[in-house]
């Protein structure tokens, strides 16, 4: 049938099933960073902010704002193209790791802010009274809570942000879509691109479904 040969070339998945796989562990590993970097900091962040001091709130609040409003790729590109007039070269991995993990942290750093503001007030003042520092009515009260009832939107805003790799391929970086893209231009066929969206449903397909059940876990009202 003509759409298998389109879509399913068995002789096209042989030959480019090797860069494919390699394309995939980039993506993972990608993921991995930007996630463990975008969420620290985004936790940080909205730990300062705590503090209430108008200096660290500004540039917090700024930051946050910001990294919500701008178009990753626009931030890529200026990144990519723009830093090194300034004498500051990166290389794609590192621009990509960069733009998607601060954007990830200004969310991140608002959905903990939003988790710690739901704290009752009145468990603020239980904890200090009790003798706890501020420090650690913080980690031991606040915290916990507020990261609980960020778990759902962290999820969602999480996996956006680690599909939000396929913008590598602007710049050069060998993930998924990149690889995916080269080959069906060299082959002429759509293959490449339908083992790529393969590989997507591999990969953020049990995702998805993980943060559904997440979804219900967690899901409560203070």
């Amino acid at each position: 049938m003509k759409f298998l040969e389109t879509f399913f070339n068995g002789a096209v998945m042989a030959k480019y099933l090797p860069d494919l796989l390699g394309a995939i562990v980039t993506t993972l590993w990608l993921s991995a960073v930007i996630l463990a970097l975008g969420l620290s900091l985004g936790l940080v962040l909205a730990c300062l902010r705590c503090l209430g001091r108008w200096y660290l709130t500004l540039p917090i609040v700024a930051f946050a704002d910001i990294g919500r409003a701008l178009p990753p790729l626009v931030v890529i590109l200026i990144c990519y193209f723009g830093l090194p007039g300034l004498g500051i070269s990166l290389s794609g991995p590192a621009v990509l790791i960069l733009v998607l993990a601060g954007v990830l942290a200004a969310f991140a750093e608002e959905i903990f802010w939003a988790g710690l503001t739901a704290v009752p007030k009145g468990q603020w003042e239980a904890g200090r009274a009790t003798g706890l520092s501020f420090a650690r009515t913080l980690f031991e009260i606040a915290l916990p809570q507020a990261v609980r009832l960020g778990i759902p939107p962290l999820v969602n805003r999480a996996l956006a942000i680690t599909k939000m790799t396929a913008l590598g391929s602007v710049i050069g970086v060998k993930e998924i879509l990149s690889v995916s893209s080269s080959a069906q231009s060299f082959s002429g066929s759509a293959t490449p691109l339908t083992m790529a969206a393969l590989a997507y449903l591999a990969i953020f397909l049990p995702a998805v479904i993980l943060s559904r059940a997440l979804e219900r876990r967690f899901s409560w009202a203070v």
